[in-house]
């Protein structure tokens, strides 16, 4: 590579048509891209996050009526996607995809349960109130008696 064109000043003088810039000389490797830089993509991890993430709500939330076993549904789907990123070598999470995994199957089972025994206590209750029988059904109620007056203390 030839050496920047100086003006007949010597070196940082402007060289004609250069408007009026020094002329330095350029930095090694500049304009190369950065070191390492291989050109590919860096590691595919959003299934196994993704995974491990509803796997942790699903368990969280395993009260809400079903919501648990959905998102424990597709806490599965995104860990099985990620692992098998993971075994490709597209992605470097493989634990995190699998702990997805484990927490969804958890969060399927404790939510279907839940949601089973829910269901059991709704349709056992045999007169479909909330009252006991140790309730007293005469506790808030006013008695009127039809009594003759007292009479008065002499």
């Amino acid at each position: 590579m030839p050496p920047p064109p100086t003006a007949p000043g010597g070196p940082g003088q402007a060289v004609p048509g250069s408007y009026g810039y020094p002329a330095y000389p350029g930095y090694p490797g500049y304009g190369y891209g950065h070191p390492g830089w291989t050109g590919m993509g860096g590691p595919l991890n959003g299934f196994g996050t993704t995974a491990l993430v509803l796997g942790i709500v699903s368990v969280v939330l395993f009260c809400l009526w079903g919501l648990g076993i959905i998102l424990g549904i597709l806490a599965l789907v995104f860990g099985f996607l990620g692992r098998g990123r993971a075994k490709r070598g597209q992605a470097t999470n493989g634990g995190q995809a699998l702990a997805g995994i484990i927490l969804g199957a958890v969060g399927i089972v404790v939510s279907a349960v839940f949601l089973g025994l829910m269901i059991w206590a709704v349709t056992n209750d045999e007169d479909g109130d909330d009252s006991s029988e140790y309730d007293d059904p005469f506790a808030t109620s006013l008695v009127v008696r039809d009594v003759p007056p007292t009479p008065p203390l002499p």
